[in-house]
């Protein structure tokens, strides 16, 4: 199981029997729009808060997913869940929705990549059979409680991202049809200094490659076994400097294979109004269990390497004049 020194290899090689993705009116303006199985006009999603209404995605996006697996929720036996609102409530509500066991987690921006390798470890190790892995994200809710509220209007710098309002969510199994999960590398913690709220991707992009090395190293391969790597959501400027620090360590990754899901769900027409790039718990997410995912089914794609990043800040800490740490986590996924 253990491979290395911070990886697991599943020899029984989990399957991503289902997974779905679930936008709003801003996703369905992207490039990926067909990739999403639901997308919303509304931001409010008919709810009485942003809070409810990045609740309500995520309730969607598993209840598409087990029904796309052929399942009901009484199959599931487990479901792992994390978001970026205070107590990650988005995703403990969704849990009592579901009444399924629950396991909470935070990685933020990274918890899609964390949920899909416990999930695994879990499947693989055969202490459950069905097992829901997901997270989800919102624009308002994330700019209320890490930035400023929308409604304020605030003036952003070029680093700044924006936060997918989207859902998605993957169900693992022993066997079945679709893409295996064969291998996953936990990330360390790294933190370089970085205090700017704004700059997550600076935050964030030296975890990302620290952990794209560990996991070359473990597993004793390098990008070429790879057709696609694709980061979480570091958007231009995080990009950018990953891409620069595998080049100083001469370990330069061809731009078409590396690529990252926050400059993928929005595209080159809509940098300007993004900014820097796509960015939340619902960038990795759906862009993976949606569009990656999709390629893979269709053949276009053999193996891939995601590897979702998260920045470990709060209000507090940044109150506090604290420091953000980043963190990443990389899931192996082959085709059959």
């Amino acid at each position: 199981m253990q491979q290395g020194h911070q990886s697991w290899s599943f020899a029984n090689r989990p399957v991503i029997i289902a997974s779905a993705a679930v936008g709003g009116p801003f996703e369905a303006q992207g490039p990926l729009a067909k990739d999403f199985d639901m997308l919303h006009g509304d931001i409010w999603l008919g709810q009485a808060s942003f809070e409810k209404a990045e609740r309500k995605l995520l309730e969607e996006a598993c209840e598409v997913a087990v029904r796309k697996a052929g399942l009901q929720k009484k199959d599931i036996e487990f479901f792992l869940c994390g978001d970026l609102m205070n107590q990650i409530t988005a995703s403990s509500f969704a849990a009592r929705t579901m009444a399924v066991p629950y396991l909470g987690l935070f990685g933020a921006c990274s918890t899609s990549m964390e949920g899909l390798a416990l999930a695994s470890l879990i499947v693989n190790s055969r202490a459950g059979r069905y097992v829901l892995c997901g997270t989800s994200s919102h624009n308002a809710t994330a700019e209320k409680q890490f930035r400023y509220p929308t409604e304020y209007g605030g003036q952003k710098p070029p680093t700044a991202q924006w936060t997918v309002t989207g859902a998605g969510v993957a169900v693992v199994a022993p066997e079945g049809e679709g893409p295996r999960v064969t291998g996953a590398t936990i990330g360390r913690i790294v933190d370089m200094g970085i205090t700017d709220p704004f700059n997550m991707g600076a935050a964030m992009a030296p975890a990302a490659v620290d952990t794209i090395t560990a996991h070359f190293r473990d597993f004793g391969t390098f990008h070429e076994e790879y057709d696609l790597i694709a980061t979480g959501d570091l958007g231009k400027v995080g990009h950018h400097i990953a891409r620069d620090l595998f080049a100083k360590h001469g370990m330069a990754i061809p731009e078409e294979k590396f690529v990252d899901c926050g400059l993928l769900i929005y595209g080159r027409d809509q940098q300007a109004e993004v900014i820097a790039g796509g960015s939340g718990c619902g960038c990795s997410a759906t862009v993976t269990y949606g569009h990656i995912l999709n390629r893979m089914r269709q053949g276009e794609l053999r193996k891939i390497l995601i590897v979702a990043t998260g920045a470990l800040l709060s209000p507090i800490t940044y109150q506090q004049n604290e420091s953000i740490p980043g963190i990443a986590h990389a899931v192996a996924i082959e085709r059959e």
